[in-house]
This record gives structure tokens, sequence and C-alpha cells, in this order.
């Protein structure tokens, strides 16, 4: 009797119940992204294109990961996925560029390789932090999840970003949440030249998921078969019981971390050892040996990939390389958002600042049926001000959802929520504590539609502010962070009318928005204002008093400060500008008020150093210089941290400063 020959692969692929065209399927699907990286690296080498990430040797999991997925339930891939967006047939030659930095790829020639996304193939990118997008992954899922639609959500990482905040937040939320988000880890060996060893102690990445509370598994990443099934397996599991499963894929990357880097820190006996696991020759040799595929076929889909990739990247060369036009470039940074007038009834009621707040939130969530809200202890408590006591009780706790301790992962799920067609609030407790969230709001939000056309339909609330004795955490005034940065709008009103008018534009408004509440004012201001819903336009300052002498700018506490100054220190026409708006800044009131009255002090309660005090008085030296009667005077806080106790806090803050810059004013 005679034995069967050994294989001549190294995986077992048995035992399998598909048909041999679903197992030719996924064998092409494989070699499709293989053919174009090989394409690439002559390209690269031929500087035709710019940079390269090489997925070469692990291209079963993004095949068999996507190919386990519904075409309409999103993917957010890394740069070593080409797979993902081959087996989602995007055309080539939009791919091609994408890569040589065309108008014709996903993001105009303003972002390279796979950072980007498309609607219509549900695809979002990364960028090049990483962690950011285990986050969107859970604001993805979750608006499913809400909307009972059944779909699983799968996010890619590697075992470098892992190791990352926002990995163990976004797994902390989504296991609290029972998301159905598919956790993707491709463990390749090495995070750019540093080996597993250096990064973590576990023996496997997979088993972290017991600290979550969530369900993990070890696949062999190199095995096309034992991928697709897992996946597909798990995934209609996630899809009847909605809960967040942990993969992690063993693999290795057998190129370097881009082809400028090499692999020389790689010792010789493990690149071989893996070298002998490749997926495409493995796959390939069981299917020959099973009599699957044949020579002839296996020479077909060759030659018709070839030619496919050949006809694609001709049309992408022809194409002319992207143009630069300032206008389009500016205009792209925002999404267009109408300015939708609401206007108030007569009927009025005298409200505090925070009442105001509270009453546009809740005449926002009657008006958006897809409007969440995300905080610490912002559901049945309230939040710590109690300004959405109540809205539990009211709109459900689907909608008004306390969070773990983790506002970079939240940030990022708001994201999710806005590319899966939701409106999201986010309150951060203290406006202190958005540093924790800082990366997913300045390289997320602020770029996404300028990068691919996606909007980042988010408000973030930030109770901010000195004057209560709160001390350096709990008290600062932080607008300066975010106004510089394009792509984020920022408020800052002084009345509860204001408050409440222009968060609910904020809230209308597709772009992200940093809606800045001045915690000193919350109880302390009280106004007639209509009790129906209104908006007031962003980007719109207002001129609370009249006069020609002296422009006084500012925003927040500041104006309360200076019509207190002026009506101690019987002024007369002084004028007091309300920015409201700092981010788009209302320039042409600003320098119509200069022109009138020749002389300007601007007041913040921000230190002056990079504040929108010192941009303000920059414009108008640089605008408006031969209309000015004396230097543009500037007023704000000590440059120190801020202090706790009350007579360090007041010398801290420059309310008696003000007076003094007013009289040297009026008397230059």
């Amino acid at each position: 009797m005679s034995l069967r020959k050994p294989p001549s692969y190294s995986f077992n692929y048995q035992p399998r119940d598909l048909d041999n065209s679903e197992l030719l399927d996924l064998y092409r699907s494989m070699l499709k992204p293989r053919l174009i990286e090989e394409k690439m690296l002559i390209l690269l080498r031929q500087g035709k294109i710019s940079k390269w990430f090489s997925g070469i040797g692990q291209e079963a999991i993004s095949v068999g990961v996507t190919k386990a997925l519904t075409p309409d339930e999103y993917i957010l891939p890394m740069h070593r996925n080409l797979g993902v967006f081959t087996s989602r047939n995007i055309p080539l030659h939009r791919l091609f560029s994408q890569w040589q930095g065309k108008g014709g790829g996903f993001t105009k020639g303003r972002d390279r390789s796979f950072h980007f996304g498309t609607q219509e193939y549900k695809i979002i990118g990364m960028i090049s932090h990483l962690g950011p997008q285990m986050g969107v992954a859970d604001g993805i899922a979750l608006a499913h999840k809400i909307r009972n639609e059944n779909k699983v959500t799968a996010v890619f990482t590697g075992e470098g970003g892992t190791s990352e905040g926002d990995f163990h937040e976004a797994l902390n939320i989504a296991a609290v949440w029972d998301l159905p988000v598919l956790f993707c880890i491709e463990n390749n060996g090495y995070g750019l030249s540093t080996p597993v060893n250096e990064q973590y102690r576990c023996t496997h990445l997979a088993d972290r998921g017991a600290g979550y509370g969530m369900e993990a598994h070890i696949i062999e990443g190199n095995n096309i078969l034992e991928v697709y099934q897992k996946t597909c397996k798990i995934a209609e599991s996630m899809r009847q019981n909605p809960r967040p499963v942990l993969l992690e894929f063993k693999t290795f990357r057998i190129r370097g971390h881009e082809e400028a880097s090499g692999t020389k820190y790689v010792p010789e006996e493990i690149m071989n050892s893996w070298f002998k696991k490749d997926p495409i020759e493995n796959y390939r040799d069981y299917l020959f040996e099973e009599g699957i595929l044949t020579a002839q076929l296996q020479e077909r889909y060759e030659q018709e990939t070839k030619a496919e990739i050949e006809e694609n990247l001709a049309k992408a060369n022809a194409e002319e390389p992207a143009g630069f036009y300032e206008t389009k470039e500016l205009n792209d940074v925002f999404q267009d958002a109408t300015n939708q007038n609401f206007n108030s009834s007569t009927i009025k009621e005298k409200l505090r600042f925070v009442d105001a707040v509270s009453q546009a939130l809740r005449q926002s969530f009657q008006k958006h049926k897809n409007l969440i809200l995300m905080g610490q202890d912002v559901a049945e408590y309230g939040g710590v001000f109690k300004i959405t006591e109540g809205f539990a009780d009211e709109f459900g706790k689907e909608r008004i959802r306390n969070t773990p301790i983790c506002e970079s992962a939240v940030v990022g799920a708001a994201m999710g929520l806005s590319i899966n067609g939701m409106k999201a609030i986010v309150e951060m407790q203290f406006a202190d504590f958005v540093s924790s969230g800082f990366n997913p709001i300045v390289n997320y939000l602020a770029k996404v539609n300028y990068r691919w056309s996606q909007n980042a339909d988010v408000v973030i609330r930030m109770p901010c502010g000195a004057g209560v004795g709160a001390g350096p955490f709990h008290s600062q005034t932080n607008e300066a962070w975010f106004i510089k940065t394009p792509g984020l709008k920022v408020i800052y009103p002084a009345f509860p009318y204001d408050a409440k008018g222009l968060l609910n534009a904020a809230v209308n408004d597709p772009n992200p928005v940093l809606f800045f509440e001045h915690k000193a004012l919350y109880r302390s201001i009280r106004q007639d204002i209509p009790t129906d819903y209104y908006t007031v336009e962003i980007g719109k300052a207002s001129i609370i008093r009249e006069g020609e002498n002296i422009t006084v700018i500012t925003y927040g506490a500041g104006v309360h400060w200076a019509l207190e100054a002026i009506e101690e220190l019987e002024l007369e026409e002084i004028e007091v500008i309300d920015l409201r708006s700092l981010q788009p800044l209302d320039t042409e009131t600003i320098f119509k008020s200069v022109r009138k009255t020749g002389k300007i002090l601007v007041l913040t309660e921000d230190s002056l150093f990079g504040s929108i005090a010192s941009e303000i008085a920059a414009q108008i030296s640089e605008r408006c210089f031969e209309y000015l009667d004396a230097p543009v005077f500037r007023v704000g806080s000590l440059e120190t941290p801020i202090p706790f106790a009350p007579a360090l806090e007041e010398g801290y803050l420059p309310k008696k400063l003000l007076k003094e810059k007013l009289l040297q004013l009026t008397e230059y």
C-alpha cells in the first residue's frame, strides 16, 4: 500500500465547506494585491511613487476578513491592508491616482497612501497616529446598534498599535456597550524595528481580551481558509448577538516598515521561516495538489490581473497632477454649512446661563432624532453641573450615554457616529480634561473634511474658566489650543441668549465645534430669552455697547468684566464687542469699530502669549494701522498656571489690570 506524498504547503487547509469557485475566488483575491504591490515596488525604485508600506505576506488577513463581511459593513484598515481595498473592488486607477497624489484619488492630492476613506465602499482609512481609528470603529458600530441594524464593524491595528492608550480605551468602551466591533490585530513581529519582546510581556495579545471581559481568538494569519472561515463564523455570531471580539492574527512583516527601512534588524533564520509560510504560495500549492487550480488557470489569472493593473496605471499616469487653487483649498477645510436661522418668538422667560444651555440641548434632542450625547456622568446624574438632569428619562440611555473616563476614544466614537449618519455631542466634564482627547480632535475631526470630504458632525462642550476657586486642573480657558487648527469652529458665548442660540446652531452645523461654557457664568448671569427653539449665526460678533472713543474686544467672562469696569470708572463712549465666535472670527465687525474709535483694548481671560488677543492685535495692526491713535492694548491673565487660593486667583485674573489699562488708554 502506497503512502500519500506529504503536502508541499505549511498549513492545514482542512476541513473546509467551500466549493471550488469560492476557493479559487479567495486565491485570485490574494493574487491581485500581491501583483499590484510588486508593480508598485518597481515604480518606487523608478521614483514614480514616493513611499510604500508593504503588506506582502499578509494578504490572507486583509482578504479573508473583508470577504467575511458584507459590502455594507464598514472596515477600518491600516496601510498594509491593500487586500481590503481590492476585495471591495475599488477602481484601481483611483488607487493609483491616490498614491501618485493626483486629483483623481480619494484625497485630491492632499494625503498619501491609504490615508483616506470612501463611503461608497464603506472603507474608513487610518491616520498616522494609528490608535484613534479604534474609537471611530466604536462609534460606527454604536450607530448600527442604536438603529438595530445587525452589522459588524471591523478595525485593524498592528501589534505596535496595541500599546497606545486609544487601543485600550476603545476596547473598554466596546466591551461596556456591547458594540459589534471586530478588533483585528495583525501581529507581524515588529513595530518598525522594535521586536515584540520589547513591546509587550503577555504571551499572546489575544490574552488581553480577558481583561475587558471580551471574547478573543488566535488565528493563523497566513492561512486564508482559517482566516476566512473563522471570521465568517464569528462575524455572523456577532450580528446575531452584538458584542466585541478581539482577533489576533499571527503573521510576519517580511519587508521593511516602509521600503526605505529595510529588514537588516530581522535575524535571517526568522525571515527564512516566514518565507516558507507565504500565504499565496502555500495556498496555491494546496489548490494544485487538490486539482482545483491548474497551470493554465493560474496563467490566466496572472495575465488578466496584470493587464488590469497596466490599463488602470496608464489611466492614472495620463491624469494631470493635482493643481493648487487657493480658493478651493480654503473652501474644503469646512463642509458647507447653510445658516439655518430660526427666529424666536416673543414669549420669553428669565433664565440663568446654565438653564439656557440645558434648554438648547433639550430642544436640539427633540429636533434631531439622530443626536447622541456622550460624557462622564451625563445620564442619571445629569452631569456635574446638572445640565442634562432628567435627559436620560426623557430621551433614553441609548442617546444620553455615560462613558468611562477615556476622552480620546469618546471623541473617536463621536467621529464614528458622524461617519455612520449620526450627530454627536461630547461633554468634557471640565475643559481641562480635553487634553486627554486632544489628538483625535486636532488630527482627525479637524482634518477629515479637507482630506476626503467626510464631515465630523460633532460638538464638544467645554465647561471652562476661573473665578470659582477650582485650581490648576479645573479652571483653564484653553480655547487657544484650538483656534489655530484649521477645520475646527470655536464658540464662546457670554450671555444666556447667545448660549442657547449658538449651541443650537452648533448642533446643526456639520463641522466640528468646540463650545466653551464659562462655569462662573452658569449661575450668575440671567437674561430674558425666548422659550422656543432658535439659532444665532456662528461667526458673527455682537456690539453690546456703542461708543466713539475706545473699542474693547473680548468674549466670555471678559465681557462682564469689561462692562463692570466701564461702569465703575464712569467712562463714556466705550464700545464693547462680544466676539461670541472665535473661529470663524468676525473681523469685519472688529475692523469697522477700529476705524471708528482708533483706540483698541483686547481682553482675554487666557494668558497673553499665543492667545486670541495676540492674534486680534496683530490683525488690527496689519490691516488698520493708519486708523490707530494708540498702540493696541492687550490684557490677559498672569503667565502662570491657575492658582487655587482666593487671593492668588484674584491676582492671577486681569480684572485690576483691565481698569488700569482702560484709564491709560483713555489718557493716551
